[in-house]
Order: C-alpha cells, then structure tokens, then sequence
C-alpha cells in the first residue's frame, strides 16, 4: 500500500511527494518540526505537540499559515486517509520556496508537510537488555546560539554526536553541555536511578523539553517515586543503578552501560520496568485521559 504524504493542502502518494530544491527547510534547516505517536488511532498528548510545535516557529520567527486546530485536522484526516490507528507522524513546516540567500523575507510562504508512517528506533529485545552508550566530543547546541528547546530542522549537532556513537560501537551518544554537565542524547531525554530516586537534567542544562519525558516524570511522581530536575555530571551517570532514555519514538529504552561502565546490575532495573510498564498502559488504554482524541 501507498501511504499519502500531506503537502500544503494535497495528498500525495508518497512516491510522489516532493518538495522545491530552493526550499529553504531543504537548503538551510529552516524550519521546524514534531516528532508523535498514534496509538489505537488516538494522538498521545497531540494539543502539547501542536503547541510546541507553534512555539518553535514563533522563536525563529516562522509564521505558520493554519491554525493550531487547521493543523490538528489535517493531522487526523491524513491518519484516516491511510487508515493508520498505531503510527509515527512526522509533522514539519518549512521556511518555504525561497532565493539562494539566508534571507528568511524572501520566503514567500511556508510549508507544511505532514508525514503518517512507521518507526523502530530500537529492535523490541533491546527494550528486555538494554542498550549502550557513550559520552562524545560533539556537545550539545549552546542555547544562545541554537536554542535546544527549539525543535528546529538543523539536526546537523545531533547526527555528529550519533557518528560518534555508531563508530565507537554503541547504539546512543550521550551529549554534554558547554559546561559538562550531562544534557541529552541525540534524540532522547536522559534519566538515572540512585537510592529509589530519579534524576534529569534541567531544561536549563541545554535540552528539549520533551514530552515524553514530562510525562514520565508524572507517572512517576503519581507513583510516589522522587524526582529531581538536577544538573549533573558523567560521575552520576557512571555511579547510577540505572538509567534510561525517553523520546516520542523511543518511548523508553533502558541504558545498561555507559562508556564501558555497567549500570546497576547490567540488566533493565526495576524502576526502569515499572515506568515502561506504566507508560505503554497509559498510551495503550482506550479510557486514558491523557491522549487527545479526534475533534474533527
């Protein structure tokens, strides 16, 4: 089956679907994008991905041409159209067709392209052992020269940190910030486990405020389990019983060494488990209040 690509309005067979080589999403990264899920043909926390996506634009100054609840149609029409009830959706929107140039005025209008498929970020047995990772060279964006909290189309800083990783034989780069503090991974949030206790870097440590990782953090509180939004270093991460990884696509995967040091006991722990358990209940279950179900 041909899934359909939405472009500024149209549906397209995804063979089909293409975009101009003077976008400037294309030429340059300008432009911005979210990363959701669908689970039983619900969208999990779509209002929150819609307004992060919204704020994105907003602070590089992209104004994007549909409203917030425009956007959210299209979203689920496009779901419909290629009959996908558990999806990943690729939502972006670009500077538009534009002259060679920086210059975002001659962008006449932006882009919209809205992407329904699959994804496997990380084989299913993966999630019962476990994976690696190491700290890299590459340290994450200073916010003052491209703001992490941005979830913009330059991903160029995120792709070195994973080269670093995939030729150090590891499946995931844990980036530090320009201060060397422990900040994120390549596409994912970082969490560790000491004494019953959970542990997170900031936002303020230079990262994406991700979704899924705020909503870790409220099951886990709801659970009674202590957290703390806590800079740290590579020490607290070397010295953890355990430690995990949250992201759109990844939901959590558990880390069970970290730069040749094993975590814990080398196996998934216990919280680890108890919090993948209760986030895939919570994406999974009909009755949840905490997906987003279709309005249109």
């Amino acid at each position: 089956m041909s899934l359909k690509v939405y472009i500024d309005g149209e549906l397209f067979p995804q063979e089909e679907a293409k975009i101009s080589v003077f976008d400037h999403g294309l030429l340059y990264g300008d432009g911005v994008f979210e990363g959701i899920r669908s689970y039983g043909g619900k969208v999990f926390k779509l209002q929150e991905h819609i307004d992060r996506l919204y704020e994105s634009a907003k602070a590089i100054a992209l104004q994007i041409p549909i409203s917030k609840e425009e956007m959210m149609e299209a979203l689920y029409n496009t779901l419909r159209v290629n009959n996908l009830k558990d999806s990943y959706i690729r939502l972006v929107v670009t500077r538009g067709v534009g002259k060679l140039g920086l210059e975002h005025t001659k962008c006449k209008k932006p882009s919209i392209i809205i992407i329904t498929d699959f994804i496997e970020l990380y084989p299913p047995r993966l999630y019962e052992v476990g994976i690696d990772a190491v700290t890299v060279r590459t340290i994450r964006n200073h916010f003052e020269a491209l703001n992490p909290r941005i979830k913009c189309l330059n991903y160029m800083n995120n792709i070195l940190a994973k080269i670093e990783s995939l030729i150090a034989g590891a499946s995931e780069a844990v980036m530090l910030n320009a201060e060397g503090y422990v900040a994120e991974c390549t596409g994912e949030n970082i969490f560790v486990v000491k004494h019953g206790e959970i542990m997170t870097p900031p936002v303020n440590a230079g990262i994406l405020k991700g979704i899924t990782r705020d909503t870790v953090i409220e099951l886990a509180k709801r659970s009674g389990i202590h957290v703390m939004e806590e800079l740290f270093t590579r020490y607290e991460l070397y010295t953890a019983e355990e430690c995990f990884l949250t992201g759109t696509a990844a939901e959590i995967v558990p880390v069970v060494k970290i730069d040749g040091r094993v975590i814990g006991n080398g196996k998934p722990g216990k919280v680890t488990q108890f919090l993948l358990k209760s986030y895939r209940e919570l994406t999974r279950s009909p009755e949840t209040a905490e997906v987003t179900t279709p309005t249109v």
